[in-house]
């Protein structure tokens, strides 16, 4: 690809980049458009160059790629906590949940310091800092929830996943789907939200912790390799409400492909009466 033809496939997608910064904005409105709308003009070149058309991937496809990429970049950079800090959380998030699991009720946090053999201000501190960053066990979901970003040109087998999570996130629990909601499309705090719904901090983030593993095994059922293998689950829900909301994401997954296959088709067959 010569120069000229790269710089017109430059000019030719520029309104990606502002598709995806407004996408991203209108779910995290704390960021910067011009900070990220920077990074994705960046990374939009940067895509052209090394664009290969004999990988037979749609150049908006790979671009879309590099450009979310820039993005996560960008955010990680900006991040006030440190890798650190993140590995000091989860650390503790995790002891948190194990302590409870074995005890029946909510440690304190003296018995999560002494378990961490920390002392009490350290257990303190990852604390209240969990509740002011997305923890690690939740950016999994939370780049799931971000593929929602659908481009015209994208497979079918995406718009599939992408259906399939919705379904998975309307299925949940009122309480739970409500909870998740208002932290990944409201932008709203473990506190804030314990205070509107008048539940501990806890609490929320028992309900939270508990849609997250829902989620990953609604994911690992549908997209396990084979029928025959044997899906080990994460929830702690009782085996036959986990069979219900199985079903339910299963059946909100159908409603929702075969309506998004019918969108696809319309243009098609407007295109087809047309002539």
């Amino acid at each position: 690809m010569n120069k000229i033809e790269r710089n017109a496939m430059v000019v030719q997608n520029l309104p990606l980049v502002g598709y995806l910064v407004s996408e991203v904005c209108a779910r995290a409105t704390h960021l910067s458009r011009d900070d990220l709308a920077s990074a994705g003009a960046l990374a939009l070149v940067q895509a052209a160059d090394a664009f290969d058309p004999e990988q037979g991937v749609p150049f908006g496809a790979y671009a879309r790629t590099r450009i979310m990429g820039a993005f996560a970049d960008d955010m990680r950079s900006s991040d006030w906590a440190s890798r650190g800090t993140r590995k000091r959380i989860k650390e503790t998030l995790a002891t948190q949940e194990t302590l409870t699991a074995a005890l029946g009720r909510t440690p304190s946090v003296d018995e999560i310091a002494s378990s961490l053999g920390v002392d009490r201000q350290t257990a303190a501190d990852a604390l209240t800092d969990a509740a002011r960053t997305v923890t690690a066990i939740d950016e999994t979901v939370a780049d799931q929830l971000a593929a929602e970003i659908i481009l015209p040109e994208e497979t079918l087998l995406e718009q599939e996943r992408t259906c399939y999570l919705r379904a998975a996130v309307e299925a949940l629990p009122e309480k739970m789907r409500y909870i998740v909601e208002k932290v990944y499309f409201g932008d709203s705090s473990v506190t804030e939200i314990a205070e509107e719904l008048g539940i501990t901090h806890s609490a929320v983030s028992q309900q939270r912790t508990e849609a997250i593993r829902l989620l990953r095994d609604a994911l690992n059922t549908h997209y396990a390799d084979d029928e025959a293998t044997e899906v080990v689950y994460e929830s702690k829900t009782a085996p036959a409400r986990r069979a219900a909301y199985l079903s339910r994401v299963a059946s909100g997954a159908v409603v929702g492909i075969g309506r998004a296959m019918q969108q696809a088709n319309a243009p098609v067959a407007a295109r087809a009466v047309a002539s």
